[in-house]
């Protein structure tokens, strides 16, 4: 809870930001537009084409496109973090203006226009004294809906890097802590409804001829963005960004380097609720300084290998990678493997003699294969359908969380698990063997950006993390977390494991 300030700040500032972009781009469009009906059905074709595609897609899609923009002009483009942000939700804002401010442009009574030319107006006269006094209050309706809309799609944004309230939403949803889901939700809501309301004052202030009520209104506003640059000005003690992926032993591992780093006298922020696709991404371009991924997945998403050599050797070949192509420093492996593996129900592995992939394969079609939200996309699914026939009746993904639930509620009979979360003792699953090798080895790396490879006293902060974490101790900090009683914060959890390892 102690993030809120920060994080509603940051919301805030890109949502303001967003909007402000977004009235730049709509006003001189809305004014063609009512001028140019071929111009109106482009442009509003346009808007409302955005508007039917998910907000979470349209911001992913900007990753790749900033990526390739950055490569062709040279690098200095960052494809994650504010500006894919900004963006997408410049885009998601355009609709309700334009389609505003043309809708009051056109329906002005003809009279009114005419009036205006007969008494010699210009143009710009006639825009400034006539037509936008009149248009006003329609036009000031499309503001405070794009503000509710850009606010509330400003929660996604936690995906591609950049700090909103999504990131209390994302993290409280991944560990089942409902407060701060449910606080995450409320101060969104709050921040709509306040800017809404602040708006509407602006809006009836105009449509009264009463100035006082639109620059007091406007002043609150500018206050609050002002305010929300605070905590983007520049610090005077050097800030570290860890990142980390959006489940529980992600959030634990970023707190565990966060206080070694503060204790080293670094500011820490965090970057969390990135995907797979995206971390090392950000890593490589600095919009993070270090994070825990695991060797099986930059072995087979980043460096497209599809071999399967020995843990050591992979880590090892992963390190030497990494540093070639990209300044990326791999620091060590923790000391423990997540790899993917395939469980079930005790009971029902034992009765239906299930105790392998191999043994799986015949039984697929009578069950329901449940998966995180990234497996069913990733070359190892692939890998593992090529080494195994498995087709089953039904494969649906999850939140990892629910993932569990799903398996513990019925609604799946086999489920992606991971080999170091504690729900797999405390649920008496079977995790299924993989005879043919086709699982690669997942072991946790800690990983340092370019611009922090040589930095010496973040180095010797992290360096005694590197061999230190057996798996028993990381599955039961997870499931501290995990757990539905006297669950613990990934931040209470992360300390319990320093005291556990002997930090």
């Amino acid at each position: 809870m102690t993030r809120v300030p920060d994080l509603l700040a940051a919301h805030l500032l890109l949502a303001a930001s967003a909007l402000i972009l977004g009235l730049i781009i709509s006003l001189p469009l809305a004014i063609w537009s009512a001028r140019r009906p071929g111009v109106a059905r482009v442009a509003l074709g346009f808007a409302s084409l955005v508007q039917t595609i998910p907000s979470l897609a349209l911001l992913a899609l900007f990753y790749p496109l900033l990526l390739f923009l950055s490569q062709a002009v040279g690098g200095g483009i960052p494809a994650l973090g504010f500006l894919p942000s900004l963006l997408a939700l410049t885009l998601y804002a355009l609709l309700p203006i334009l389609r505003n401010g043309v809708t009051g442009l056109t329906g002005l009574d003809p009279a009114v226009i005419e009036a205006a030319d007969g008494v010699g107006m210009t143009a710009w006269q006639k825009m400034r004294l006539v037509e936008a006094p009149l248009v006003a209050p329609v036009l000031m309706a499309g503001i405070r809906t794009a503000a509710v809309w850009t606010i509330g799609a400003a929660t996604l944004s936690t995906t591609v890097g950049q700090p909103s309230l999504g990131d209390m939403i994302f993290a409280g949803l991944q560990t089942q802590n409902w407060a701060l889901v449910l606080a995450g939700c409320l101060s969104a809501a709050a921040l709509a409804l306040a800017v809404d309301a602040l708006l509407g004052v602006i809006e009836h202030g105009i449509a009264a001829r009463k100035r006082m009520r639109v620059f007091v209104a406007g002043g609150v506003l500018l206050v609050g963005v002002l305010v929300a640059l605070a905590p983007a000005l520049p610090r005077s003690d050097e800030t570290i960004t860890v990142g980390a992926k959006g489940f529980g032993e992600q959030y634990i591992l970023a707190r565990l380097i966060g206080h070694r780093l503060e204790r080293a006298g670094y500011h820490v922020q965090y970057r969390e609720g990135l995907g797979s696709a995206v971390v090392f991404g950000a890593l490589k371009s600095g919009a993070i300084d270090v994070y825990v991924d695991y060797s099986g997945t930059i072995w087979t998403n980043e460096m497209k290998r599809s071999d399967i050599p020995a843990r050591p050797a992979m880590v090892a070949a992963i390190g030497a990678w990494s540093a070639k192509t990209s300044g990326v420093r791999l620091l060590g492996a923790l000391g423990f493997e997540n790899a993917y593996a395939f469980a079930m129900r005790g009971a029902d592995a034992k009765a239906k003699g299930i105790g392998s992939l191999d043994d799986l394969v015949s039984a697929a079609p009578r069950l329901k294969l449940g998966s995180d939200l990234e497996f069913l996309e990733r070359p190892e699914w692939a890998a593992i359908k090529r080494a195994y026939p498995l087709k089953f009746a039904a494969a649906n993904a999850y939140n990892p969380t629910f993932m569990y639930r799903a398996l513990e509620s019925g609604q799946a009979d086999v489920i992606s698990a991971f080999s170091s979360d504690g729900r797999i003792a405390a649920q008496h699953l079977t995790v299924l063997t993989d005879p043919r090798g086709a699982i690669p080895g997942y072991d946790a790396i800690l990983m340092v950006a370019p611009g922090r490879a040589k930095d010496a006293k973040l180095i010797a902060a992290l360096q005694p993390l590197v061999g230190r974490i057996p798996v028993d101790a990381m599955r039961a900090a997870n499931y501290r977390v995990d757990r539905d009683d006297q669950k613990d914060s990934p931040e209470a959890a992360a300390r319990w494991l320093e005291k556990r390892v002997g930090f």
